[in-house]
């Protein structure tokens, strides 16, 4: 069965247009609440959210459905993602429901579900709540209506368990910080973390208004950040975006450190504390420098597809623990069993304190190459894939680049465009060669 609803994070779309509606939302909490009592008789969700003005609706709408089908429901209230995924675990819950819509302005919003192990949940089980929409209603009779309750201390709970995920002999003492919340889901727990392990906190972006997440400020508009750490000479600036499951960080020089380099760094930082670190995922949009430099230390790289949910998958099959994408999606399994701004933050500031050195000397090995990415607008019916002269050059450019560099081609996911990207070590041979393949398809 092919998915109708669910895409590669849950279901998301612009609030008041299918399927982000609270009729669709309450049919939804509906089937899924079905699905869970065909293997347990009475089903706990826990549902939390991120600060947009829909999330009041559409929690509500969540909330009835899931009690319709007999099932119980606990109300986190504005909770990050991975905060929802590790309390859904320590309660034991059935399962875990985020509202968000992560990165996307606040007229967006989405639902997505985590397993009571914390874990995103796989096809099969999108497949079957997909099937349970299409049938009727199963309403539960009164005396088996779901009962709601509220966790009046999640923030707490949640901001001990990333406290935990930090040394114990280390401090944050003497650091100034600067913390950008992006008006988003940590606005009230990230200034709290690295205030409680002793840093002194500058927070910016932590005054949501329902109508302001990720305007401006947060991992997707990292510039008020760096403006931020040099008006006020801090040591680091670490930037989360709306459901603070991204990271970007900046250090005293106003220098934005994405993803790639972030896991890195991560890596390096248990190889130099005699950990064996077998190998790391990416996806294909990393960048090339972090695979030459993990190679260089006998770590195994692997791409994934885009998108944090893949490089788990790949984790996962491999057994693996370190992996994350550019855009700032980090994963460190045996500290959480998802991506999480703040962990990956800590692991960062970790190995900054212990070892004595900032960022860009940690990084110092690692050199990005520069990218060049053209977005070309497809002709309708117009088959890419099949052109041959696009092919040629591709291989043309591919012969040229040999090991310093390399092309990849794909389709975006939302508009009618191919993406041209090429990496090399020298700019101007990044910007040529991408322009080269992309006239193939222009013509």
């Amino acid at each position: 069965m092919t998915r109708k609803y669910f895409g590669t994070d849950g279901i998301r779309g612009t609030v008041g247009q299918a399927p982000i509606t609270p009729d669709f939302v309450l049919g939804l909490a509906h089937a899924v609440g079905r699905v869970l009592r065909r293997t347990e008789a009475r089903p706990t969700v826990l549902i939390g959210k991120d600060t947009r003005i829909s999330g009041y609706m559409l929690e509500s709408a969540l909330e009835s459905g899931f009690n319709s089908a007999g099932v119980d429901v606990v109300l986190l209230g504005p909770l990050p993602t991975p905060g929802v995924a590790y309390l859904t675990r320590a309660q034991r819950a059935s399962l875990g429901v985020v509202i968000s819509a992560s990165h996307n302005p606040f007229a967006d919003n989405g639902i997505k579900f985590f397993s009571a192990r914390g874990t995103k949940l796989n096809d099969d089980w999108e497949t079957a709540v997909e099937a349970a929409l299409g049938e009727p209603p199963v309403w539960a009779d009164s005396a088996s209506l779901g009962k709601t309750r509220r966790l009046d201390d999640a923030a707490g709970r949640y901001i001990e368990f990333c406290k935990s995920t930090f040394a114990p002999d280390l401090t944050l003492k003497g650091l100034k910080i600067v913390v950008d919340g992006a008006h988003g889901a940590a606005y009230h727990i990230a200034p709290m973390v690295f205030h409680e392990l002793g840093a002194e906190v500058i927070a910016i972006g932590c005054a949501p208004d329902g109508l302001n997440i990720n305007a401006g400020f947060g991992a997707t508009h990292p510039e008020a950040l760096v403006a931020a750490v040099r008006a006020n000479k801090a040591h680091f600036g670490i930037a989360l975006d709306g459901d603070a499951d991204r990271l970007q960080m900046v250090d005293a020089d106003g220098r934005l450190f994405n993803g790639d380099e972030v896991l890195f760094l991560m890596v390096n930082e248990r190889l130099a504390r005699g950990e064996h670190v077998p190998g790391v995922v990416g996806t294909l949009m990393t960048n090339m420098a972090v695979e030459v430099a993990l190679k260089a230390k006998g770590v195994e790289f692997v791409r994934a597809q885009v998108g944090d949910r893949y490089v788990l998958e790949e984790l996962d099959r491999r057994n693996w623990l370190l992996g994350g994408e550019g855009s700032g999606h980090l994963l460190a399994l045996d500290k959480h069993t998802t991506g999480d701004g703040l962990i990956s933050a800590l692991q960062v500031l970790q190995a900054c304190v212990r070892s004595g050195q900032t960022l860009a000397q940690l990084l110092s090995e690692v050199v990005l190459f520069p990218q060049t990415l053209v977005n070309v607008r497809l002709q309708p019916g117009q088959d890419w894939k099949d052109n041959a002269d696009m092919a040629a050059q591709t291989e043309a450019v591919k012969l040229e680049l040999g090991d310093t560099g390399r092309v990849l081609i794909r389709a975006s996911g939302t508009e009618p465009l191919v993406r041209v990207m090429v990496e090399a070590r020298d700019p101007a041979q990044a910007r040529d060669c991408a322009e080269r393949v992309a006239d193939t398809l222009r013509r």
